[in-house]
């Protein structure tokens, strides 16, 4: 009964076959999601389910993450995203995943937007803006897409996404594979003419197309801002992504004036304010930050974030590390965590505060939110969190930081933003 049901609320994902379940389970997060639904359906009513968040954590470590240690992390991502699209777009399903993974308010102020609490969803994860309505669905008060380039892309040969669990830390060298900005452009515009248009904040993260050269790059940034601008409230340039020969000579201050310049040409054109921010390297010395802040701020820039992955590597503790490790590509999770925290209060201290800071690599706990936060993060971004610890993750992590705002004595989380630097 509770298979069909299932099957019912869905609508559009049909698993009418064992091995079609089975197969769908075997993403972490789908099995998460199957839970989540089965639970709710053989409930009452939506409203009566009683334990949310935290039975839901328990669920996640009882069968979902167990199954993301069995299959690789490409096909379980792929999978994710296939129960999202499915479920997650779905109103039926959209009103079970909000009974479960509400999160609290912990309103925000930030580019004139009030966002319903800071936590957001880092890119990467939806790349191809396929799943909008799932992340609030699912507690996340904003999301960013991509990363999307001008022309379509495959990205790095396969296999390409590695999991070190026991330091909850992912490996990845994709390569920004990703349709490309106007077939990205032509699935947004449907989905805002069939009014599917989430109601909270979408950023979009845009990278250099690999086939284009880096003295073009102004005019291939520039392009794909054009192209997205009315389908995203935010943009971040990613030039620091260590997955696209030569994208980190790109941070170099002329490139920077000329990629600046030619996206506020863009923005200039369309007579319009959205903030354009720059994802900065946790692997750039602390004198090269510095560098790129003043350079940005010097040429309209509206804000940065902290930080993309990172090449280096902590030391494996087991065998399952060693191997993920020894791939190259980019490392997020928690050993990115301290470098993270070091970009966030550099780059506070150079700006003054007078930019918002967005806080991203290794934030997995309502602690190291916090810290985040007090060290001058405005907004803040989960990834790898959301693969080792589950959809829940988010629902914890603000109300951990409702607590902390309470605790301190604040008024609200903003007067918490760069707390250590009073």
């Amino acid at each position: 009964m509770a298979r069909s049901a299932f099957i019912g609320i869905t609508g559009k994902l049909r698993l009418t076959s064992l091995d079609d379940m089975s197969n769908f389970a075997n993403s972490a997060m789908a099995l998460s999601l199957v839970y989540s639904v089965v639970a709710t359906i053989s409930s009452a009513t939506i409203e009566g389910y009683g334990p949310l968040p935290q039975s839901m954590g328990l669920a996640w470590w009882t069968f979902a993450n167990p199954a993301l240690r069995l299959i690789d992390s490409e096909t379980a991502h792929s999978l994710s995203m296939k129960a999202l699209r499915s479920l997650g777009e779905s109103r039926s399903g959209q009103i079970a995943l909000n009974s479960l993974y509400k999160s609290p308010e912990l309103p925000i102020e930030v580019f004139d937007r009030l966002f319903h609490h800071p936590v957001g969803l880092a890119a990467g994860f939806d790349k191809g803006a396929e799943a909008l309505l799932a992340w609030p669905a699912i507690g996340f008060s904003w999301s960013e897409y991509g990363g999307i380039t001008r022309y379509p892309q495959d990205g790095n040969p396969k296999p390409r996404m590695f999991r070190a669990n026991r330091h909850r830390a992912l490996v990845n060298r994709m390569g920004f594979n990703n349709p490309g900005a106007s077939a990205v452009r032509d699935r947004l515009m449907a989905r805002k003419n069939a009014d599917k248009w989430p109601k909270s904040p979408v950023a979009a993260n845009i990278g250099r197309s690999k086939k284009v050269p880096n003295e073009h790059a102004s005019d291939d940034y520039a392009a794909t801002l054009d192209i997205l601008w009315d389908y995203a409230d935010m943009f971040v340039m990613n030039v620091s992504s260590p997955n696209t020969p030569g994208l980190r000579e790109l941070q170099s201050d002329d490139s920077l004036i000329q990629i600046l310049n030619a996206c506020n040409e863009v923005r200039t054109k369309k007579d319009d304010s959205k903030p354009i921010l720059l994802k900065l390297s946790p692997d750039s010395t602390d004198e090269q930050i510095s560098n790129s802040i003043e350079t940005s701020m010097a040429n309209g820039i509206d804000g940065f974030v902290a930080t993309n992955t990172t090449i280096k590597r902590p030391i494996p503790n087991g065998t399952s590390a060693r191997k993920a490790f020894s791939n190259d590509g980019g490392l997020s999770g928690r050993p990115l965590q301290s470098r993270a925290l070091e970009v966030i209060n550099l780059a506070f201290e150079e700006t003054q505060g007078d930019v918002p800071i967005v806080g991203v690599g290794g934030i997995d706990s309502s602690e190291s939110a916090w810290e985040a936060v007090i060290s001058g993060a405005s907004l803040l971004q989960v990834y790898s969190a959301l693969v080792f610890n589950g959809p829940s993750v988010v629902y914890k992590i603000v109300k951990g930081l409702k607590g902390r705002v309470k605790e301190s004595g604040f008024a609200g989380i903003s007067e918490a933003v760069g707390y250590k630097h009073i």
